[in-house]
């Protein structure tokens, strides 16, 4: 079977069901696991050069008269006949964060030959782990499927156990930070999960932009910034963005020095296996668990990451 993955969640997805040595095409944004998924070739590219913009620039860029909200990725249909797929694995949740559904389809009803095209769309928590599921099914591989999904649900169980008696904080989570967007679909199920209390965003809940006043009203006892596509450096580089808004410092996650950074693009971005170690890491995060986390899976900000930065 020939696979090509125009997500990276499904990537993911694909290399935990043990099925990347059938993985002939990927998405430029497909880095994990890093040493074995870089000799597979690329089918996309960006339309705008993300590491030369703020995130204001690429907001108006996405939601601006150029792309007006579509997708910013170029799809190489010629490449991508002549890696001859089986199976497409595309999502039709966001036009933003990935090639469009509909971009994706109509390139394979050229190809030759019967080419599947499987859509993810999980919303929740939950239906990540379903979608993992289906997704093993559809690819021939249920048994391990099965048992990846009993193992994450295992793990969330323990991460719910450790903390079903400690204090649950009022955490606010923001995925974007010029326009000031809150985390929704998965991430709030994530904080739940992990003992806190989510705000500016429910379970499901496909999110827009946000006012700063909200965040101010909404007062969280911890704020978690984890911008989607953006490691956590560059996350910092733009730190700016916040800090030097009206009533920051009178923030209670900020008074509290509460304020995390985390690694969006692996654990809270997108919906694959590896929002079960978010939750982990956010179990550590809320409650001071002892765990394995590294420094650059969560970090505190300091006074110093308070200073002014700029990319």
């Amino acid at each position: 079977m020939r696979l090509v993955s125009l997500l990276p969640a499904a990537t993911d997805i694909v290399a935990e069901l043990g099925l990347l040595p059938d993985l002939v095409g990927r998405t430029h944004e497909c880095d994990w696991p890093p040493g074995e998924i870089e000799h597979v070739p690329v089918v996309t590219d960006s339309e705008i050069d993300q590491n030369r913009m703020g995130s204001r620039e690429i907001s108006d860029a996405v939601g601006g008269a150029t792309h007006g909200g579509s997708s910013l990725y170029i799809l190489d249909t010629a490449r991508l006949a002549a890696l001859r797929p089986d199976v497409v694995l595309t999502q039709d949740l966001c036009e933003v964060c990935a090639v469009s559904y509909q971009r994706v389809s109509d390139a394979v009803r050229v190809l030759h030959g019967a080419v599947r095209v499987l859509s993810l769309e999980p919303r929740t928590l939950p239906e990540v782990l379903s979608t993992i599921g289906r997704v093993g099914t559809e690819l021939g591989v249920p048994a391990a499927a099965e048992n990846l999904v009993a193992r994450l649900r295992t793990r969330l169980a323990d991460v719910r156990r450790s903390v079903a008696d400690r204090p649950r904080p009022r955490v606010a989570t923001i995925e974007w930070l010029d326009p000031i967007w809150p985390a929704g679909h998965w991430v709030p199920d994530q904080i739940e999960a992990a003992g806190g209390t989510p705000l500016l965003a429910g379970s499901g809940e496909h999110t827009r932009p946000l006012d700063w006043s909200a965040v101010l009203a909404a007062r969280p006892e911890v704020l978690l910034l984890l911008p989607c596509g953006f490691p956590p450096e560059r996350t910092l580089a733009e730190l700016h963005l916040l800090t030097e808004r009206p009533g920051w410092a009178d923030l209670p996650a900020v008074r509290a020095g509460r304020v995390w950074v985390l690694d969006g693009p692996a654990h809270y971005n997108r919906p694959g296996p590896r929002v079960v170690r978010g939750v982990e890491i956010l179990a550590h995060v809320l409650h001071d668990l002892p765990t394995d986390v590294r420094p650059t899976e969560a970090r505190r900000l300091t006074s110093t990451d308070h200073a002014h930065r700029t990319v």
